[in-house]
């Protein structure tokens, strides 16, 4: 059945006894404030069972006068501080975001695309984020040094990101290049070319421009991959093993030339000669949404809904992907089902608050989640209308709260890694596109 309801709304039917639905974590019905003074974690949702690395941004207590208050008054709030400030802020709100926090979003789309738009926006003067660290941090990055990004909730992280951090990878970098060394073969290739996938850290972007790598999206991830294998022998991929494997196999990169990299193994638990026959080195990352996606879930939607059509995001497990219709990100998703002809049933294998949205955004259509259980981004679904009220109205009182900024000697690196990747178009016609 095709779910309308805003997955807040949803949720809370569920714990309520209202509806008979199931959710991952009923503490997703409490405000996510209840989990700031609590020891760090990422929170209920999809990514409740991952370690947080030690250290991670924490979110102080959100005032009283926020957490007390209504949706209704929240939701007037926002509106009230949006046309205060008019054009000296623009809202940006990631796909994945709950509804009443995207209502008031001025663009909405996948990290890259916000991330444009917040350069594009060059007369704001303060960029307000909705969604998780790394896409604050890129945002910064692209934005005027001028322009204060803010993230409403610095607890918003990401499990994915968190997966490889910049001591791993230069641990594992130098562990290749006493491998492989640095002198390059005779059609002038590098032993190792570093790509990490847009949800990474700045630190992360940095060390691909410092060492000749780029950023991809899943749009020109195939672009990208063509590109370092001109430059180099073989490539590291990170964070995200998935999408790795799944745009490496589509280029013909047999799986037994894909070895994985743990990094808490010498040689990332790898033989040395398993590394020599390597093509794309994979590293032991994934998205914790994406993961919950199984085969078996789109066996039954194709058992109960004859003719359904499948889609998923290219952060699935490649047994996942092989057995969808289609692997495509959020703007594809999103694409496919606007051009469909009505009455088309859709299964879709990607976040539930997206998903709920298309619903109820295409009503000629039918449209559900692989997965039966709600259980929305763990990260995402930190940010609050209590957040987006508490960073707006500190605006309009003159102060900036929660800015995220990324320092000079990361910021130049990260940048040239950026460039690349804006330089590497995908085809028209591809197939995958942006996450």
């Amino acid at each position: 059945m095709t779910i309308t309801a805003s997955v807040d709304d949803t949720i809370q039917q569920i714990t309520e006894g209202a509806s008979d639905g199931a959710t991952c974590a009923p503490e997703l019905a409490a405000g996510p404030w209840v989990f700031d003074l609590q020891p760090p974690s990422y929170g209920p949702g999809a990514s409740m069972g991952d370690v947080i690395p030690t250290g991670s941004p924490r979110q102080g207590q959100l005032p009283a006068a926020y957490r007390d208050a209504s949706g209704d008054e929240l939701h007037r709030r926002i509106v009230a501080a949006k046309q205060t400030l008019g054009d000296r802020v623009v809202i940006l709100g990631h796909f994945y975001q709950r509804d009443e926090v995207v209502q008031h979003a001025d663009y909405i789309g996948d990290s890259f695309q916000l991330a444009n738009a917040a350069k594009a926006r060059t007369e704001a003067e303060a960029i307000v984020f909705c969604g998780v660290h790394f896409m604050a941090e890129t945002a910064d990055l692209l934005s005027g040094p001028e322009q204060a990004v803010i993230l409403p909730n610095l607890a918003a992280g990401c499990s994915m990101a968190d997966m490889a951090d910049i001591d791993q990878v230069e641990e594992a970098w130098e562990a290749l290049e006493a491998l492989y060394g640095t002198e390059p073969d005779a059609d002038g290739r590098v032993p190792v070319v570093p790509v990490t996938y847009m949800n990474s850290s700045a630190a992360l972007k940095g060390f691909c421009g410092r060492h000749g790598g780029i950023v991809c999206t899943s749009s020109n991830a195939e672009t990208v991959l063509r590109w370092a294998f001109e430059r180099g022998q073989r490539v590291l991929f990170f964070p995200d093993q998935h999408l790795g494997r799944n745009t490496a196999k589509k280029l013909g990169v047999p799986l037994e030339h894909m070895p994985m990299w743990n990094p808490n193994r010498p040689l990332g638990g790898n033989q040395a000669t398993d590394l020599e026959q390597a093509e794309v080195i994979l590293w032991h990352g994934f998205c914790s949404v994406h993961k919950r996606f199984t085969v078996d879930q789109i066996d039954r939607a194709r058992a109960q809904h004859p003719g359904v059509r499948v889609i998923v995001h290219p952060e699935c497990p490649m047994a996942v992907v092989d057995a969808a219709d289609e692997a495509g990100s959020t703007d594809y998703i999103q694409k496919a089902i606007a051009a469909a002809p009505d009455g088309t049933t859709f299964a879709i294998g990607t976040e539930i608050n997206m998903v709920q949205r298309l619903a109820a955004q295409y009503p000629q259509h039918t449209i559900f989640c692989l997965d039966d259980v709600i259980c929305p981004c763990s990260t995402m679904y930190r940010i609050h209308p209590g957040y987006l009220a508490w960073v707006l109205e500190g605006l309009v009182a003159g102060e900036v709260l929660n800015r995220i900024t990324v320092s000079d000697d990361v910021a130049v690196p990260a940048r040239l890694s950026l460039e690349r990747m804006l330089a590497a178009k995908p085809p028209v016609a591809a197939g995958t596109q942006a996450g």
